[in-house]
């Protein structure tokens, strides 16, 4: 069928050759330009969605307030005012929860002015061969409180998950026989 129209045409092979490899040329060519000149845009947007957040965290500036996103916990709005998740007991603090682990969308809450909270060092010492303790939990604990209650020191409350490879730390429940590393 292509021989048949290229006779009609009169042409030679040659011709109609270097008229489809001139098209295939000019074809590749706009696919590059458009290809690469998406990829400079992305980029630059990129670019400046990084430097308004970094304008954003500047401006925020404590004390201030802040209304709860569906799905946020005290941990990620500490880390994002305070660059600390350890913070959470800060905010928790200033706004008398009664259930940390429990805030719902809408709650608008106060976020003083505080020092950035780091966690605890985990020094290995002599007590640490010592065999773990063991815990039962009772109706209305939380790790916090267990942390404060057999270490004197609610961050410990890290410790406790981790040794206990606790997937959810804020769901334990009444009987579970929670292992105390010393």
């Amino acid at each position: 069928m292509l021989n048949k129209y290229l006779k009609q045409l009169s042409l030679p092979e040659s011709y109609i050759s270097i008229t489809l490899g001139f098209l295939v040329v000019i074809v590749a060519g706009l696919l590059t330009y458009n290809y690469f000149s998406k990829n400079k845009a992305g980029q630059q947007g990129v670019k400046e969605v990084v430097s308004e957040n970094k304008t954003s965290e500047e401006n925020m500036q404590l004390p201030t307030t802040h209304t709860v996103v569906e799905d946020e916990t005290l941990w990620s709005i500490a880390e994002k005012y305070y660059n600390s998740g350890y913070n959470w007991v800060t905010i928790a603090d200033a706004n008398k929860l009664t259930n940390p682990d429990s805030i719902e969308a809408g709650l608008v809450l106060s976020l003083p002015k505080a020092d950035t909270i780091q966690p605890p060092n985990e020094n290995i010492s002599a007590a640490a061969t010592e065999l773990p303790k063991t815990y039962t939990v009772v109706k209305g604990d939380y790790l916090w409180k267990i942390a404060v209650e057999q270490y004197g020191d609610g961050f410990a409350w890290v410790k406790i998950a981790k040794a206990n490879n606790l997937v959810n730390p804020g769901l334990i429940h009444p009987g579970n026989v929670l292992s105390l590393p010393r």
